[in-house]
């Protein structure tokens, strides 16, 4: 049974890792994704590298610098800027849709490296439902959506799985805020050159202004620091199932705030994906954390990272 503390972390983070993709949308008609990841980033660095600063010994992050860089590549600097892209073609509730096919990627790369045991029917199977999943969300889109937007998520999904691999791999035992707090960092002086020479020609609307402050603020620095929480508060394994309660969130948003439209095939693909994720990644976790491996902390750590901070 979940505390009370545990409910309002688990319902904050459904919540704040489902609005991204509205945002997104909202501020990608004004302005170019680099200057969205620049702004979202700086934003989100001004207020983690304080607290990492004063909280966290930054030496161990920064003796592994190689890694950080990879890790701030793979799960923001890539994914970050293509999502922006392609939400400029699809809706955010398809975004968010295709976004929920993350914890698949991270078990069958889990797999592909021998983080984990070899699957089991039940996990295959799974997967198996997962991608049939995507199949139906993107076949029955693929007629009305823009086909190099939906590569873009691709990329998306894929960077989302591989940055938290590195973070439990690579950077496993550092402050996931101090990591946090130097790759947003880097991510902002890596951007500013692009957004300085795409900056909008005049200043973006007050709801822009707002949609950047609000993914920074909320969607990125306060959400990672109450993530941690909620997975000091029930582990890593049981809080990745925030990663289903997501793309539903994102969807609903779409429709009721945009006005976008969410057809049967939508729903029914999100539904395969949450089952085919719960198959595929609760038996994994539960035969690793059986087993006290640290594997179970770095899947649990990239469901729910990959789905949230990059959202």
């Amino acid at each position: 049974m979940l505390s009370r503390r545990a409910l309002l972390l688990f319902a904050a983070m459904s919540l704040i890792w489902g609005v991204p993709y509205l945002f997104i949308r909202v501020a990608v008609a004004e302005m170019s994704p680099a200057v969205l990841v620049f702004g979202r980033t700086a934003v989100a660095s001004a207020i983690l590298l304080p607290i990492a600063l004063l909280r966290v010994d930054l030496r161990p992050v920064l003796e592994r610098w190689r890694w950080v860089v990879a890790f701030a590549v793979a799960e923001v600097g890539i994914p970050w800027v293509m999502l922006g892209s392609a939400e400029q073609h699809i809706s955010s509730s398809l975004a968010g849709l295709l976004v929920a096919a993350v914890p698949l990627i991270s078990v069958g790369l889990a797999l592909a490296t021998g983080s984990l045991e070899r699957t089991t029917r039940r996990g295959l199977f799974g997967m198996l439902v997962g991608l049939a999943g995507v199949a139906t969300i993107v076949g029955f889109n693929l007629g009305g959506s823009d086909a190099t937007a939906l590569l873009e998520m691709a990329v998306v999904a894929v960077g989302y799985s591989i940055g938290p691999w590195i973070l439990g791999r690579r950077l496993a035992g550092l402050s996931p805020v101090g990591v946090m707090a130097v790759a947003m960092s880097l991510c902002a002086l890596a951007y500013a050159p692009v957004a300085f020479v795409q900056r909008p020609a005049m200043l973006p609307s007050g709801g822009v202004l707002a949609a950047v402050l609000i993914l920074g603020v909320v969607c990125t620095a306060t959400a990672f620091v109450l993530f941690s929480w909620l997975v000091d508060e029930i582990g890593p394994v049981r809080s990745t199932v925030v990663t289903y309660v997501n793309p539903a969130v994102a969807s609903v948003l779409g429709v009721l705030v945009l006005s976008e439209t969410l057809t049967a095939a939508m729903v029914a693909g999100l539904g395969l994906v949450i089952l085919g994720s719960v198959l595929a990644t609760g038996e994994n976790a539960s035969r690793s954390a059986a087993g006290g491996s640290s594997e179970a902390v770095a899947l649990g750590e990239a469901a729910a990272l990959g789905d949230g901070v990059g959202g």
